[in-house]
Formats: structure tokens, sequence, C-alpha cells
């Protein structure tokens, strides 16, 4: 059973319920992070305690904002997490084989359920290429 972390804030909420019900019922194993409701928080607090986890445990997360953009800026700055913001299936499926992205950012302010849905299983089918990319990657951090 593969591990899949995930966290929202109160805007992005019902899209991440939505998800890790799906996700669960495909036989994935959901470790949730929060929020745990639509009252008013901070979404720094829920991207930083996914990346932890993940920079732990090396599997993959997705975190759920009302634009993605809050949460893709919060998680890019721990070092061991490549967030992409993905809005199309085919921003998933490069950001995991050029990228090797290791969470996926979505903004359910943007982003309808059944596309949500088309992306996150584009981002979880995909393995990272390697070869020259791998050399990018190594150039990311400062």
């Amino acid at each position: 059973m593969s591990r899949i972390h995930i966290a929202s804030d109160h805007a992005g909420f019902a899209l991440k319920e939505h998800i890790a019900a799906s996700l669960r019922e495909q036989g994935f194993e959901i470790i949730d992070h929060g929020t745990d409701s639509t009252d008013s928080c901070d979404y720094p607090v829920f991207a930083h305690a996914l990346c932890t986890a993940i920079e732990q445990d090396g599997t993959q997360g997705i975190l759920v904002c009302g634009s993605g953009i809050g949460m893709s800026m919060a998680a890019n700055r721990h070092g061991g997490i490549r967030a992409a913001l993905c809005t199309t299936e085919l921003h998933a499926r490069l950001s995991r084989r050029h990228n090797n992205a290791n969470v996926l950012c979505l903004g359910a302010r943007l982003t309808g359920v059944e596309l949500a849905d088309a992306i996150v299983r584009a981002f979880l089918t995909q393995d990272f290429e390697g070869g020259r990319h791998q050399r990018r990657i190594e150039g990311i951090n400062v």
C-alpha cells in the first residue's frame, strides 16, 4: 500500500476530503495533516507539517488551498521538497517525469473536482525519468 500525505487550509478542506476519500477507496494509506474544518486557518502551518513528514519518510504529498499558490510557496521553502502547482494533467505528468516533484499543490477555488481527480491520478502514476533531468534537479537548491 502506498502512503500519501495530504493537508489543506480552510479553503481547500472540501477538496482535500474528497481526494483523501477517493485515494482511500483506491487502497492508499492517507496521512492527513489537517485542517479538520472550514474554520479560517493559516496554510503555512499545514504545509510545513506535511513537508516535514515527507522529508522524513520519503513519500509524496498533496496540498490544497484556495489558489494552490500559498501552499506551493510554503512547501518549496523546504530543501527536500519539490512542490508543483498543477492546473492540468500535463503539468502533473511533467512535474513528476522531469522535476521529480514530491508534492502536488492544487487550488480548490480554481480546479473542479473532476479535474482535480485527473490531476491527482496523473501525478501519482508517473515516474521520474532521471538522466538529464537529475542534473537539473541537483541545481535547484542554492
